[in-house]
């Protein structure tokens, strides 16, 4: 008998758990406003790092947007004035978004980023989270594009 209890304790134990997991599902995902996020993001990349238009393009950064990119700063004036230098020194730079998906209020984007046309550039994966139609923060991983590599594969 104190067998048969021990057994449906924990059948019942089991049984909540697993109950508990399933209402703690993640809620559906909003594909609609996940790729307005995207649109956003994309113009945005293409106005501030391609056309170098960075006063009009931030429009759309927060002024408390954070910055996980340990060589600019938090904020979105630090953020404009930082690129503003930095593209004045650098007039030929660009970035192709070679590729972009979104995961809830988070877009992602791989990118080639060169500085004129005989550089060979760098790999880059830009992360930003967008709240109500904002760019409130940013995180990127960026790699050299070597000139020799182990396989026939690109970065891209």
């Amino acid at each position: 008998m104190a067998h048969a209890l021990k057994t449906l304790a924990l059948t019942a134990a089991v049984l909540l758990a697993a109950s508990a997991a399933a209402s703690a599902a993640p809620a559906p995902r909003d594909l609609a406003t996940e790729e307005a996020n995207r649109a956003l993001v994309i113009q945005f990349y293409e106005r501030f790092f391609n056309q170098h238009d960075v006063a009009q393009a931030a429009q759309v950064v927060t002024d408390d947007y954070k910055q996980h990119n340990p060589s600019v700063p938090d904020g979105k004036a630090p953020f404009v004035d930082y690129f503003t230098g930095y593209f004045k020194d650098h007039p030929q730079s660009r970035a192709r978004i070679v590729r972009s998906a979104t995961d809830g209020d988070l877009v992602y984007l791989h990118v080639h980023s060169t500085d004129g046309a005989s550089d060979r550039g760098q790999a880059v994966v830009d992360i930003f989270r967008v709240r109500q139609g904002k760019i409130v923060e940013h995180w990127d991983v960026i790699q050299d594009v070597p000139a020799q590599v182990a396989n026939s594969n690109t970065p891209f």
